[in-house]
């Protein structure tokens, strides 16, 4: 009962994705909502601001895999609600999730040791198949 006081919509969970996140159907095949789904249920899929940022960046100024992973990245953010948040890139995720007490969807390792020092949830892939909360 008490964890529903959490969530703006008790039966709904919010989770902010990062860019390996966002980038993570195009190098691995998986669907990030159906994904997400089987292990949360319904949700509330949020990109911080500075994110679209960073995959506008890499899309113009990445390198090699990153570049080609930033351009359909940037068509699928179009399905997301995008957020203003303070800070840059893993910090803006990392206030959102703070402030919203959210899920975060990341492979980044050093953002996920962040998230875990703040006692926040993450999910990320394992297996290069599947998703699964910690």
């Amino acid at each position: 009962m008490a964890s529903d006081r959490l969530w703006r919509n008790p039966k709904e969970k919010t989770v902010i994705l990062d860019s390996s996140s966002i980038m993570m159907p195009f190098e691995y095949s998986i669907n990030l909502e159906d994904e997400l789904t089987r292990l949360l249920g319904k949700t509330n899929i949020l990109i911080p601001k500075p994110i679209i940022d960073e995959l506008i960046f890499l899309s113009k100024n990445g390198k090699g895999r990153k570049k080609l992973l930033a351009k359909p990245a940037l068509e699928l953010i179009k399905n997301y609600k995008i957020v203003d948040s303070e800070g840059k890139g893993d910090d803006s995720v990392l206030f959102l999730a703070k402030k919203l007490n959210a899920i975060v969807v990341t492979n980044d390792r050093e953002l996920r040791n962040r998230l875990k020092k703040e006692s926040l949830q993450t999910i990320f892939l394992r297996g290069k198949k599947r998703l699964v909360l910690e």
